[in-house]
């Protein structure tokens, strides 16, 4: 049998941790079951991440490198209007924890909020994902040229977006159900056309 590429080790680790960090928790997951759900033994995983840690900022690493082909570009590939854009995102999203039976969040999400300030470099990490979905957003907004008022900060309303997808998953885990975050994204809604109606 003609043995795997080392770099198909590498990422089989990435995915086992990304999947278990999502999952269960970040300190939750110890290292004997990412070796056992990666199918990799200990000096595999360690000739490439030298602790949890490493192993930490390997995956979050993942999420900024992957944001656009597994987040962002399934949206844009779905429709060319801007701010359609914006409320698939959240539908995306909106999929995803109703597959989960909302029993996950945002995996960065959780991640900033089981981590805080304990890793520095993982938090650094966890901010830049959440400003380039930020920013990707924000581009949107920009292509909205003036369907939306000019005195509108794009950057600010796409923080909104952020803070309104992250709050509602959060409500929606503490329910049990998704009807927090229906009413979260319902009101964003109406939002977006107060400020449609006024760039009139």
């Amino acid at each position: 049998m003609v043995p795997a590429p080392k770099t198909d080790t590498r990422a089989r680790i990435l995915e086992a941790a990304r999947r278990l960090f999502h999952e269960q928790g970040y300190h939750a997951t110890g290292i004997s079951t990412i070796l056992r759900e990666a199918k990799v033994h200990s000096g595999s995983l360690y000739h490439y991440f030298e602790s949890k840690e490493a192993l930490l900022l390997g995956v979050l690493e993942w999420y900024v490198d992957n944001l656009g082909a597994s987040v962002m570009d399934p949206v844009e590939a779905a429709t060319t209007d801007p701010i359609d854009r914006v409320f698939g995102l959240l539908a995306q999203y909106r999929m995803w924890w109703e597959m989960a039976g909302c029993a996950i969040g945002c995996p960065i999400g959780d991640l900033a909020l089981e981590i805080g300030q304990e890793l520095p470099r993982a938090r650094e990490l966890i901010d830049l994902n959440f400003r380039n979905w930020s920013e990707r957003v924000e581009g949107w907004l920009v292509a909205a040229g003036d369907r939306l008022p000019h005195d509108v900060d794009r950057a600010a309303l796409a923080d909104t977006v952020l803070t309104t997808m992250e709050g509602g998953t959060m409500l929606c885990r503490a329910a049990g159900n998704l009807d927090p975050y229906d009413r979260a994204v319902s009101q964003l809604r109406a939002y977006f056309d107060h400020l449609e109606r006024a760039a009139d």
